[in-house]
């Protein structure tokens, strides 16, 4: 974890310089802000972000569960609570805001439930733009927060969403349900399939569901989707 001026006030990996032009929240999947989330906020940090990955499991000790410990990371998951998610999150823009990264210059980006936590935080008005990679709890709240489906009205940023066809947890009904509720809201938004991937396409520390051109592919569509909605500071 690297040091940084006026921390949220609760564990953060911290990676990149301040003097970046744009910040960039990582948002964790449900196993923690692990080996592999910080590989992810350093591979944002090399090509010019300011990366905060805020602990969401601050409250529990933030552990790092392993991959196949999936019944714990759900436990850890419902005991998230709306008000605490807001409340991190908000921490975490303040926190920016401190050294100099105000909402048009601030992107967030979510895997698995980060995925769903971007969508939240596109809510807040306090982003520029969010990217969610198969969030879940498309129809069904959880972590305290209501169903996309009915959050989507309130997207307040620019909202990108990377699905894949074969997420056993997330039907392609609810990912073009989605779709169409996203088109509602007053932003732009935009939702990719990729009809080879399944859930977790994106991590390739996990051989059995990575899919190489599909995580290739939705990284540099995150890319350009911040590049063109996010300002620099």
């Amino acid at each position: 974890m690297s040091p940084a001026p006026n921390s949220p006030g609760f564990p953060v990996y911290v990676t990149g310089s301040t003097d970046a032009p744009r910040a960039l929240i990582v948002v964790q999947e449900a196993f923690g802000i692990n080996d592999h989330v910080r590989d992810v906020a350093d591979r944002f940090a090399n090509v010019g972000f300011f990366v905060v990955a805020p602990h969401l499991y601050h409250r529990e000790g933030s552990p790092e569960v392993p991959y196949d410990e999936l019944e714990r990371a759900k436990a850890l998951i419902a005991a998230i609570s709306g008000e605490g998610l807001t409340n991190d999150l908000n921490a975490t823009t303040d926190f920016l805001s401190s050294i100099g990264y105000q909402s048009s210059s601030v992107g967030v980006v979510g895997f698995c439930m980060g995925g769903s936590v971007a969508f939240y935080a596109a809510t807040l008005a306090t982003i520029g733009a969010a990217v969610s990679f198969y969030g879940g709890g498309v129809s069904m709240g959880r972590m305290g927060l209501p169903p996309l489906l009915e959050l989507a009205d309130d997207l307040k940023t620019p909202w990108l969403g990377l699905f894949g066809d074969l997420d056993a947890g997330i039907p392609v009904d609810d990912v073009e349900a989605l779709r169409a509720a996203a088109k509602r809201a007053p932003v732009m938004t935009e939702i990719v399939r990729y009809p080879d991937a399944q859930h977790g396409f994106h991590c390739d520390a996990r051989p059995a569901v990575y899919n190489e051109a599909a995580a290739r592919d939705g990284y540099q569509r995150t890319l350009d989707f911040l590049a063109q909605h996010l300002r620099d500071k």
